[in-house]
């Protein structure tokens, strides 16, 4: 499954001579679109090849991966567990759109401090949860690792060995590894995380294949799922100038971050560039939800 590089035309590019591409990986499937259905792809077939009826995952009440998880997870006949960050969440997940959708899709929920969801990686902790659920198969927090880097190393097609820089939001690392293990050496791959600080670093160095990256952690907007009203502004005035909508936790920050770069003139002129759409649309039906209780304005849809 391929998706397709559609040409943004703003004036700024088009003053500093800078031709900017984005992969609409978002157009792939209306809930499982982008990173996501790269991820899971290859995790399932293992699942399935070890016999397992479970997938067990963790994230955060805005999650694409849990979201994604728990209908993929339905759809191929497995039963989901979500251990959910913030148990406060325990009373009111009904009030949560992405946690709804997990739900109404057969998702059970395991909703933990976030001190015990620190523990997600120690093998302690998973044997305590397997005690509560049975057996399982573990997919990590956001899906990543090795399985989901080689679903994200079939991002790239081979028209995009045209490309100069390829850009992609970066959460837990994967997909940005599976970028940069499938580009050209020549390529000059940009991560713009989504969280606060360059920690990621050493867990893209786990499995990236070669040196031709760098994470540009200027973009970021407070951290994860937090926003700016100058965010809004930009996820709605580029959805109205290029017909391209943008999630607000990860793709809007990174355009956002490209055009601000394209701008302080830090791409040469004719500089091409790929930017990665990894999709996570469905968030912002939550966003909006928190943007109303504040007495914000609203991401058009």
């Amino acid at each position: 499954m391929q998706s397709e590089n559609q040409r943004v035309n703003l004036p700024v590019l088009k003053a500093k001579q800078v031709s900017l591409y984005i992969k609409r990986e978002d157009l792939i499937h209306p809930l499982i679109s982008g990173n996501k259905y790269r991820k899971l792809k290859y995790n399932l077939i293992e699942a399935n090849k070890k016999n397992f009826d479970t997938l067990l995952t963790f994230g955060g009440a805005f999650s694409n991966h849990i979201s994604a998880t728990a209908y993929v997870g339905k759809k191929n006949g497995f039963k989901t567990i979500g251990v959910i960050r913030g148990e406060e969440l325990s009373k009111k997940w009904q009030e949560n759109p992405t946690l709804l959708l997990a739900y109404e899709h057969g998702m059970q929920f395991k909703f933990v401090t976030r001190g015990d969801y620190r523990e997600k990686e120690n093998p302690s902790y998973i044997k305590q949860l397997k005690k509560e659920f049975g057996s399982f198969y573990v997919l990590p927090e956001g899906g990543s690792n090795t399985l989901a880097v080689r679903g994200c190393e079939e991002i790239l097609a081979p028209d995009d060995i045209d490309f100069d820089v390829i850009c992609s939001s970066v959460g837990t690392g994967g997909t940005l590894t599976g970028i940069i293990n499938a580009s050209q050496d020549y390529q000059h791959i940009l991560g713009f995380p989504a969280l606060k600080g360059d920690f990621l670093k050493e867990d893209i160095r786990k499995f990236a294949v070669k040196e031709n990256w760098k994470l540009q952690t200027d973009y970021h907007f407070g951290g994860y799922a937090k926003f700016t009203q100058d965010l809004i502004h930009f996820i709605n005035d580029f959805k109205s100038s290029t017909q391209i909508p943008l999630d607000p936790i990860y793709t809007a920050k990174m355009i956002y971050g490209i055009l601000d770069m394209v701008q302080n003139d830090v791409f040469k002129p004719h500089t091409k560039i790929l930017a990665i759409h990894t999709g996570g649309l469905q968030s912002i039906t939550g966003m909006n939800t928190v943007l109303k209780k504040k007495n914000l304005p609203l991401i058009n849809v």
